[in-house]
């Protein structure tokens, strides 16, 4: 887009887009386009880098949460779950609020939503408090997050896109790597007295900065075709993981009453009502949350399994950093340097994943399951109580990394290479949504099952019996994957096969 662009289409700019076109204009004609583009790029990678940066960084605080506010473990697993069960069921909602009024626009809209929920986050007062604010936290990066890929296609020359794609990715798999170190040396030495808050703190500055930036450099794009909202349909979904979730994380320290129950009764029929919902939306011409058209595609549904299966392991970070913090008496910065062998393995998966397709094809997925299943065997047996993790603990880290570096640009190119081209879109979409609603889930039930464990003992081997059951469950879980992914990769052969063979 050029400066001759913005004069012939004065429309696509109107309203507050407006000084925004005329700042990029100026400096299109001040400075080179590369420049221009690569200041924007940095902009909406801040905004890439905040949404999973603020979900890794805060269980390496949940012991000085529990401390500071008298959290109970089922805040401290909300502190998690909620905001990802918000980010989950907004996400293609806030796709689409980019396309109907126009993606830079929801894009600082999310960001200052974001600095305003963080704030709320960082002064908290109470349990109940900062669970309410980190939902409002996850609302905003749900309407942030989708604009910076719609963005990036929209501006960015297609030459150029599988470059700053794969710097995408980086950044992705980096936002685990400074959310555990950092947050942990954050927490460790607290500056200015501000101790746990000041993770939160911290996106205040860092998200205004990034809020004038997008308002200088990236410019207002949009569709020209506009696709409504499913206000039923993103309520509907909300109650059902809503009916889900909380029974499940408050459950256990309330003595399982019969309110639990009814809820977990009600969830059944609230997502019957919300598929029929859909399929009436579907049937009258209008825009569902989900296209239940997509699960007439075996693979397609298969796969979303996997992907909800795969993300519930998202519950490691959390019953790790309480494991080595308040079992073991880590330091938070100690514990965040002890993640850093799977960090690292999160980050060189990715890098490597393209070799390794280019060997093997599809079954790069059965590959990286069998990793985290390898993984997180060895690490959960040779977790000890008191004694330091030995090299064999953390061998079993890197392999559970590298596993799941493998699986993360894997996944969504498989699950969705079935999937027609005019709807690849909103498949994934509805993958991407899937995979953040198996890590809220994954966090309630697994955190759910590691504090079980340690019931009202406050011991080392308690917390070392809790890390290590909740690892089996991961490993379980990541098993019956291999057997799915072996399913999947034979249903896409036969498919190509039956499309090759002569008639």
């Amino acid at each position: 887009m050029n400066c001759e662009t913005i004069k012939s289409a004065p429309a696509a700019f109107a309203g507050p887009a407006g000084p925004a076109a005329a700042v990029v204009c100026a400096v299109e004609q001040t400075a080179p386009r590369f420049e221009r583009q690569g200041l924007a790029l940095a902009v909406l990678f801040v905004g890439a880098f905040l949404a999973p940066l603020d979900y890794f960084i805060v269980n390496l605080a949940l012991p000085s949460i529990h401390t500071g506010l008298n959290a109970s473990d089922a805040q401290l697993q909300l502190v998690v779950s909620a905001y990802a069960s918000a980010y989950a069921v907004l996400l293609i909602t806030g796709g689409r609020l980019g396309d109907l009024y126009g993606r830079r626009r929801m894009f600082m809209t999310g960001m200052a939503a974001f600095v305003v929920a963080s704030a709320l986050c960082g002064f908290a007062t109470s349990g109940h408090m900062l669970v309410i604010s980190r939902i409002v936290q996850g609302v905003a990066a749900a309407v942030m997050a989708p604009q910076v890929l719609a963005t990036i296609r929209a501006v960015v020359p297609l030459h150029q896109q599988t470059k700053v794609m794969s710097f995408y990715g980086f950044m992705f798999g980096m936002s685990s790597i400074v959310g555990q170190l950092g947050g942990g040396a954050l927490i460790t030495y607290h500056p200015f007295g501000l101790d746990w808050r000041i993770i939160f703190l911290l996106n205040i500055p860092i998200g205004i900065l990034a809020f004038i930036g997008t308002w200088k450099f990236v410019p207002e794009n949009q569709p020209a075709t506009r696709i409504g909202i499913d206000v039923k349909g993103v309520a509907l979904l909300s109650a059902v993981l809503l009916l889900i979730i909380y029974p499940m994380t408050h459950g256990r320290e309330a003595g399982w009453p019969a309110w639990t129950f009814a809820m977990f009764a009600l969830a059944a029929p609230a997502f019957a009502l919300f598929v029929a919902t859909e399929r009436r939306v579907e049937r009258r011409g209008g825009h569902p949350l989900v296209d239940l058209q997509l699960f007439r595609n075996p693979a397609f549904a298969l796969g979303l399994v996997l992907a909800f299966l795969f993300y519930c392991n998202s519950a490691f970070f959390l019953t790790y950093g309480i494991f080595l913090q308040t079992g073991l008496h880590w330091s938070p910065l100690a514990s965040g340097m002890a993640i850093m062998p799977f960090a690292v393995g999160f980050v060189v998966g990715p890098l490597t994943s393209p070799a390794v397709v280019n060997r093997i094809g599809g079954h790069v997925l059965t590959l990286g399951f069998s990793m985290m299943t390898v993984g997180f065997t060895v690490t959960g047996w040779s977790a000890t109580h008191a004694a330091m993790p030995d090299l064999l603990f953390y061998c079993g880290l890197v392999c559970a990394g590298v596993g799941h570096g493998l699986l993360l640009p894997s996944i969504m190119r498989i699950v969705l290479l079935e999937v027609v081209p005019e709807k690849a879109g909103l498949a994934s979409g509805v993958v991407s949504s899937t995979l953040q609603i198996g890590s809220a889930f994954g966090t309630a039930a697994i955190s759910g099952a590691f504090f079980g464990v340690i019931g009202g003992r406050a011991t080392p081997d308690a917390y070392a019996h809790g890390f290590q059951y909740s690892l089996a469950i991961n490993a379980l879980l990541m098993l019956a994957c291999i057997g799915l992914s072996v399913l999947l990769v034979r249903h896409q052969q036969l498919a190509l096969r039956r499309v090759a063979a002569p008639l």
